[in-house]
């Protein structure tokens, strides 16, 4: 198998030479970071449609745009870092490197929601109606973005020679995210091994939760119900998936994947926050 090759053998999907970057005017672009933008447009496009159909003004969101995509990217590359701070420790200038990923989605996620309700607060919004709005171009972005990691050969998880194995070269990728149970597998002679393509199980999976958000859209009861739908469908994913990913970030001096907790927490509260609306709800009809 040849180093930029991509395999999907028992699809029959074979894939040559699969560049991670190319060239414009003797400039490198990496796909990485292509893919994200078009993912972050997408987005952006997808939150200004759903103001327009909503009756909203849309240069609001292009406005809450600038200073969402700016703090994301801040937000998402100092999760990555803390959470993988025995890798930069001793290589600092590693960190301001972003051609080879290093950008942590709940960094980004966290950083958007903490901008969103400071830009209300001082732009006089509501934050709510914003999320609600925001959200099912939020998951269409992740969705495709996704796909930035399939370009850098990462995000993908333990041994597995099924129906959607992906093959990947081993020299391709990050010598850390080989676990023992994949190099265990790896055929005598061969230079490939056999993974689950955990980014597209999460690429499928965020899908469907945009499917569900515009779907459910019509019969949300309160501001922030989207919100809340968006945060508990996109933790029980990622909950399940990053179980079988092989570059898990930890709690420090634990053993606990730091995605999976914060996953777990995302549907608890979700779900919670929902009950408590409902029932406050009824009661101030009864009331009534």
């Amino acid at each position: 198998m040849n180093a930029g090759d991509i395999a999907f053998p028992n699809l029959g999907i074979y894939l040559k030479d699969v560049p991670k970057s190319f060239s414009v005017f003797g400039f490198d672009i990496a796909f990485y970071g292509l893919i994200i933008g078009i993912g972050v447009l997408a987005g952006l496009l997808m939150a200004v449609h759903m103001a327009k159909v909503t009756g909203q003004n849309p240069e609001v969101y292009w406005d809450f745009s600038i200073y969402a995509v700016i703090f994301s990217i801040i937000g998402a590359r100092i999760y990555y870092v803390i959470f993988a701070w025995d890798f930069y420790k001793d290589n600092l200038l590693g960190i301001f490197q972003f051609r080879n990923g290093g950008l942590a989605i709940y960094g980004g996620v966290i950083a958007a929601f903490i901008t969103l309700f400071i830009y209300c607060r001082i732009k006089k919004q509501n934050p709510l109606l914003i999320g609600d709005t925001a959200m099912p171009g939020l998951i269409l972005g992740q969705a495709i973005g996704r796909w930035g990691n399939f370009m850098n050969r990462e995000v993908f998880g333990e041994y597995y020679d099924g129906l959607f194995s992906m093959q990947l070269p081993v020299s391709a990728v990050r010598a850390r995210d080989i676990s023992e149970n994949i190099a265990a597998h790896i055929p005598e002679g061969a230079n490939y091994i056999n993974v689950h393509p955990t980014f597209l199980y999460e690429s499928v999976w965020n899908l469907l939760v945009f499917a569900a958000l515009l779907l459910f859209r019509r019969y949300k009861r309160f501001h922030g119900e989207l919100c809340l739908l968006y945060l508990g469908g996109y933790g029980l994913g990622r909950f399940i998936i990053e179980g079988i990913r092989t570059d898990t970030l930890f709690i420090p001096g634990t053993t606990l994947p730091v995605s999976q907790v914060l996953a777990l927490l995302m549907v608890v509260f979700a779900v919670g926050a929902d009950i408590v609306v409902r029932v406050r709800s009824r009661a101030s009809r009864s009331k009534g």
